[in-house]
């Protein structure tokens, strides 16, 4: 402990240099702190947002990841119940819902547009949460009038284009499991935006009950499984796979190419940064340590006359080098968590994504895991570069040590 003692009132006599290292090593902490934090607040987001829109996993045929169908459902589920009944015992499961994806023509009566249509239970709306932002009416609900007609809810620029609002009547038209065509009148019942223009200008919402009778069919697309838990997902899929291994049991991050994307840009970007920030903090502590060394030239000379060993004169160096970076990570650390605080407290907003319309928050997760794993990365930064320049001095001869001026 007295060596710990003996290198901390050593950093003390070089007071304005000791003091810059330490702040170079404390902006250096606290810019891999607050991008790392960025980017495990961006990555946490997307996996939540991937898991939310279509399930944890996702059940469904196998040849309908494989191959082309030649007619809506010809690779769909039938007889889903069991299996749905079997994965709501589960406690980690809290949700299955089953799913149609078809497609079609969507008609005001004078216009006709092409359409992407989602046909879902409403209580998808509940178990999702707010994943759409409603610009009029509402979502599809199980609480409506069972007598009243089917209803729709629409993208706000395909609702632009047919220049409907709720309360209006729209038809859709679409080819049956058979074949021939079908059509059905639904009343708009909300207007909505996902924040994504393409989507927005071909999206829509129909029942599930709703969309078998246009297809004429009572098979699904595939089940959503949601889960309580994400970290649960590979899991859930090992131990129900196996069980029934004509189907296809799919991840959410085998359907989340946007965020794999995300991830791997920013892996780059921000490892790239953090490379620069420890070599600029190796560097400046070198030159410190170099400094330093050259200074005390005279006194390693005189602590080895007296018979200290050349390890225990690198070790001094080496003690007030990691005495440096201690005390810059800590002061880095309180930077960063200032800055995830300030953040929340102002509610700063980053611009829209390429491909959206709509922001998003400005977070920075604090994450102690990665705060302390930099602390140890720039100690030992500083204990390379202090043995780099004490290595070089401790290895003079005595009488040239002595000398020295």
């Amino acid at each position: 402990m007295r060596w710990v003692v003996f290198a901390f009132f050593n950093v003390l006599r070089n007071g304005r240099r000791s003091l810059f290292t330490i702040l170079v090593a404390a902006v250096a902490v606290a810019a891999i702190l607050t991008t790392s934090g960025f980017a495990l607040f961006t990555y946490q987001s997307l996996a939540e947002k991937a898991a939310r829109d279509e399930g944890n996993f996702i059940i469904t045929h196998k040849k309908q990841l494989e191959q082309e169908e030649d007619m809506p459902l010809q690779y769909g589920l039938a007889d889903t119940e069991l299996l749905k009944n079997q994965l709501l015992e589960d406690e980690r499961v809290k949700s299955v819902l089953p799913r149609i994806n078809f497609n079609g023509l969507v008609s005001n009566g004078e216009k006709s547009s092409i359409f992407i249509g989602l046909g879902v239970e409403p209580e998808e709306f509940m178990v999702k949460g707010p994943f759409l932002t409603m610009l009029s009416g509402q979502a599809l609900s199980d609480f409506s009038d069972s007598e009243a007609e089917s209803q729709i809810v629409l993208g706000k620029d395909l609702a632009r284009s047919l220049k409907v609002a709720v309360g209006d009547y729209v038809t859709l038209m679409s080819t049956t499991t058979d074949g021939a065509l079908n059509a059905l009148d639904f009343e708009v019942r909300g207007i909505y935006t996902t924040g994504v223009p393409d989507l927005d200008k071909r999206q829509l919402y129909i029942k599930l009950s709703d969309a078998q009778s246009l297809l004429y069919t009572d098979k699904v697309s595939s089940l959503s499984v949601y889960l309580f838990d994400l970290n649960n997902t590979q899991s859930a899929i090992a131990q129900y796979e196996p069980r029934v291994p004509a189907l296809a049991f799919v991840p959410w991050w085998e359907r989340a190419f946007y965020y794999q994307s995300v991830k791997d840009l920013y892996n780059r970007i921000f490892g790239l940064l953090g490379g620069i920030m420890v070599l600029l903090v190796f560097f400046s502590i070198s030159n410190t340590m170099a400094m330093t060394v050259t200074e005390r030239t005279r006194e390693i000379g005189t602590v080895a006359a007296m018979g200290s060993y050349q390890w225990e004169i690198i070790r001094n160096f080496i003690l007030e080098s990691s005495i440096i970076g201690f005390l810059g990570a800590t002061i880095g650390i309180a930077i960063s968590a200032l800055v995830a605080w300030g953040l929340v407290y102002l509610g700063l907003e980053m611009p829209p994504p390429p491909g959206s319309n709509q922001g998003y928050p400005l977070t920075i997760t604090f994450s102690w895991e990665i705060a302390l794993s930099v602390m140890l990365i720039m100690i030992l930064v500083c204990v390379l570069a202090a043995f780099k320049a004490a290595y070089k001095g401790s290895t003079k001869p005595i009488t040239e040590a002595l000398s020295h001026v």
